[in-house]
This record gives C-alpha cells, structure tokens and sequence, in this order.
C-alpha cells in the first residue's frame, strides 16, 4: 500500500467537525444562558448549562434506556439496566435527605392507583416503538436523527391529549403517595432507597446469570452512569426538584394548541395552579423546558463536534409511522403516569417514592408487547 493510500486512509478515518452545527448549538445556549441572566435567573442558566452536560453526557455514552430493557427483555442482558440503577443511587444520596430536611426542595413524588399503572404501561409500549424515551428523544434528536423529530412532534402532540385524560384517571381513585423519609426519616429513608436499588441489581444480575448473559455494565455505562448522576444532582439542586423531561412537552405542547385557538379554559389540569402558570408564563420559566433546550444543543454540538451532522438517510416510511405511534403512546401515557424513564422511574426511585418502582414494574410488560410489534413497522426486536 502506498504512502499516498496511508494518508489518505487516515485523513477519512479522522473525526469530520461539522462547524455550522457545532456553533449553532453554542450560540443557541448562550443566547438562552443570556436571555435567562438579563432576568436575574442564576439558577435558570444553571438548569440550561446541566440540561447541555446531560446532552453531551448522555450522547458521548451512547445511554439508552430504551436498548437497555429491550436488551434485558429479549436476551437476558442486564448491563444497561444496572448502568441505569448507578444514575439512580446517586442521585438519591442528595435528593432523599434534601428533599426532607430543607424547605423549598422537594422529591418527584406521584399517587399510587389506575393513572400511573395504565401510563407506565402505555408508556413501555410506545418507548420501544418510538425507539427512544423521554431523555432519549432529547438526545437523539440533538444529535440529528430525523426520525426522532417525527418522535419528539407527536410525543407533544400525546402529551397534550395525556393532560387532557390525567383527571378523568385520578378520578378513578388511588393511594397516597408514599415516601421512605416521611416513615423512616430523612437518612433511614435514603438507607430503605439505596436497599431498594441493591436488591434490583441483585435481581437483575441474577436474571442474567439464569440466561447466561452479561449483566456487569460496560465501562463506558459506569463512566457515562457517574456523570449523568453527578449532573442529576446539579439539575436538582438548581431547580428545586429531580430532574424531568416530559412535562417541558406537555408545556410546549399546550402553548402550541392555544395558539391554534384551542381553549384550555375549561381543561382542568390546565387550572391546577403548575400546568396554569406554566401556560401563561415564559417557556423559559418552567425548568423541565430548560433543560430539555439545553440537553437539544449539548447533544447537537456533541454530535458536530465529532461527525458531519444530520448525514443519516431518513427511514422508510413504517419506521417514520412507528416513530409517530411510538411518540404518541410515550406522550399520553407519559403525561397519565407522572413522567418517563426520567421524572417517574428515576426521580421517583431517587426520592424514595414508591410509585418509582411500580411505574419500572407495569412499563414492563408494555415493553414487552412493544417489542414483539416492532417487526411489523421492519424495526429489529433485537
């Protein structure tokens, strides 16, 4: 092989910076960190600067939720699962005592009844056929995947229509929430949680061992697992709560249908005094919206920082009506279900809420009927 075939070998084989798209991201997040500074909004920037991290973060690791319990359903493999559980049991060594010794912190807590059971539930089912959660959504789209903008679109679209059913379902009945720290204390509480988290990776592990697959994480999920975590608690800090993806949708969802002429005024989540202020305000007020721009734009210049961006052919056509399914069944039941991945299984389990682990437990078998329809729009059940 000549030297002249070396060289050029090696000049392909290096990373392509796209820098149009690179700087685009940055320029995009300082005008947000800007916007929210000239309003005396510290702890704002602080959200979009934690949102981008967790962007870069979550791209850089490849952290995918979705792959993950589809790996653990179909062939036993628990490693991303267990990657997963790191994010939790360190973001709950700040938020159960934080949440329960100091005034304006609280946990992601959520009622126990048919609302989060049927959510969780419609919610697994559209995860896998969307090919993406909440986060992952975010992250993907960022990175330039024209298929999750068609996800994003109609995973809005759902979670209007999910605020519009939550007090019909509520109606229904349900239980309290309940919370480790308000029966145990504040530290009993956090030993009760991380107990709860150790004996899921027992279970898990021990699931994979019986199948004879892998269950240690890769090194990249322990490394990504640290970090995401570690920004999770900046995110809680900064924004009073754990970090949530989904309801920054159904914001953005419900100023978009106003605009359409469509009235909320008789709507009654959109009268509970959150999803109202949320509506009428700025989008740069509600901090589940500011960390999903920023999370857009950290993924984005992630993705430029290291290719051409955006260079993927768009899918055929069942994948694009998968993706438009999968995103309307990950909005609605999102929005029912008090969150995804995100703000109900890890905010909910990082707070010592137990409703955390029963929205993982009936997003499960969602999972598993999504899974077994992903054939049908040609999407691998692998």
């Amino acid at each position: 092989m000549s030297t002249a075939t070396l060289s050029a070998s090696d000049s392909d084989a290096e990373p392509r910076i796209d820098y149009l798209f690179l700087g685009a991201a940055m320029v995009a997040t300082a005008i947000l960190v800007a916007l929210v500074l000239l309003d005396g909004q510290p702890a704002s920037a602080a959200l979009i600067l934690g949102g981008f991290a967790l962007g870069v973060a979550f791209l850089k690791a490849e952290f995918s939720y979705t792959a993950s319990w589809r790996r653990f359903l179909t062939r036993g493999e628990a490693g991303g699962l267990i990657g997963g559980l790191i994010v939790i049991a360190i973001c709950a060594l700040a938020v159960v005592p934080v949440a329960a010794l100091w005034p304006g912190f609280g946990g992601a807590v959520a009622p126990l009844g048919p609302s989060l059971v049927i959510g969780a539930f419609v919610f697994g089912i559209g995860m896998q056929l969307a090919n993406g959660c909440g986060s992952g959504t975010l992250y993907t789209v960022g990175g330039g995947s024209g298929r999750m903008l068609i996800t994003l679109a109609f995973f809005v679209i759902g979670s209007v229509f999910g605020s519009l059913s939550l007090p019909s379902l509520l109606a229904l009945g349900g239980v309290d929430p309940v919370l480790a720290s308000d029966y145990l204390g504040p530290w009993g509480g956090l030993v009760a949680t991380l107990a709860s988290i150790a004996l899921a990776a027992v279970i898990m592990a021990t699931v994979a061992k019986n199948r004879g697959a892998n269950f240690m994480p890769s090194r990249t999920y322990i490394i990504g697992g640290i970090v995401i975590g570690v920004l999770c608690i900046a995110v809680f800090f900064a924004g009073g709560h754990p970090w949530s993806v989904t309801f920054g949708y159904t914001v953005w969802g419900g100023k978009i249908f106003a605009a359409l002429g469509f009235d909320f005024s008789q709507a009654e989540f959109w009268q509970w005094p959150g999803p109202k202020r949320a509506l009428t305000g700025s989008v740069l007020s509600d901090t589940s919206s500011l960390t999903d721009f920023g999370m857009i734009f950290g993924a984005m210049a992630a993705a430029a920082a290291t290719n051409r961006y955006a260079a993927n052919a768009w899918p055929p056509f069942k994948s694009l009506l998968a993706a438009a399914i999968g995103g309307l069944l990950c909005g609605w039941g999102a929005r029912i279900g008090f969150g995804c991945n995100i703000g109900a299984f890890i905010g909910g389990v990082a707070s010592g809420s137990l409703h955390g682990w029963i929205w993982f437990l009936a997003a499960l078998p969602g999972c598993m009927i999504g899974i077994r329809l992903r054939p049908a729009f040609g999407l691998s059940r692998d």
